[in-house]
């Protein structure tokens, strides 16, 4: 029996990574799993429960009890809270705000982890996240890491709407103490600035085919 794949795309905020993730698995039809969804749908969450999200123990308490599981539907992972997906509630600003506090918790980290894990069941995957090839699947043979400079990726984030201090992400992502954000051990980093969605695709799949020979 083949051993299911699974290709770990992390990388910085506006760094392209959804939209690749979502064309790569398009084109190896492959499940794609937005891990940063999952995170987002416990901040929501929160929210609507009144946790306070700079209280530590209360976040922690909340992941430990909420009534959750996966769903795959059209190829993409969906983490289903009593069995509805907050898709619009999840982008909202107040959950995006609340999403760098309820992410630092341990517990949840590890609450992550293990749901992240369980998506395996699933075949194949694209996943996507901060820390999917260093804490996740630190395993895999396909760990590969986007990046692109701070200019490029501050007018992403305008281009769709969002004012956000991404150096101030960045810097919270990388000192966190809970899996913080850093280039996996062995994953080949991709500068998109200036390339194309399907020109990094292209180039995912050859270097999967290089380290599947070698």
């Amino acid at each position: 029996m083949e051993k299911t794949r699974v290709i770990a795309l992390d990388g910085t905020s506006a760094s392209g990574k959804s939209t690749t993730s979502k064309a790569l698995a398009k084109r190896l039809d492959y499940v794609y799993v937005d891990t940063g969804a999952m995170y987002r749908t416990l901040a929501w969450f929160c929210v609507k429960s009144g946790v306070d999200m700079h209280d530590e123990k209360a976040v922690a308490s909340t992941c430990r009890k909420w009534k959750t599981r996966l769903a795959c539907i059209g190829n993409h992972v969906r983490l289903l809270v009593d069995g509805y997906f907050p898709e619009k509630e999840i982008r909202t600003e107040e959950t995006s705000g609340a999403v760098p506090h309820i992410a630092a918790v341990p517990v949840v980290r590890d609450w992550m982890k293990k749901t992240q894990r369980d998506c395996v069941k699933f075949g194949n995957l694209v996943m996507e996240g901060r820390d999917i090839g260093s804490n996740v699947f630190p395993d895999t043979d396909y760990k590969f890491y986007l990046d692109a400079s701070l200019s490029v990726r501050t007018e992403r984030r305008e281009a769709e709407g969002v004012n956000e201090n991404l150096a101030a992400r960045d810097k919270r992502d990388s000192q966190r103490k809970a899996a913080p954000l850093m280039v996996p051990l062995g994953a080949i980093t991709i500068d998109n600035s200036d390339k194309t969605i399907d020109e990094v695709c292209d180039f995912i799949i050859t270097e999967m085919d290089r380290i599947d020979r070698d």
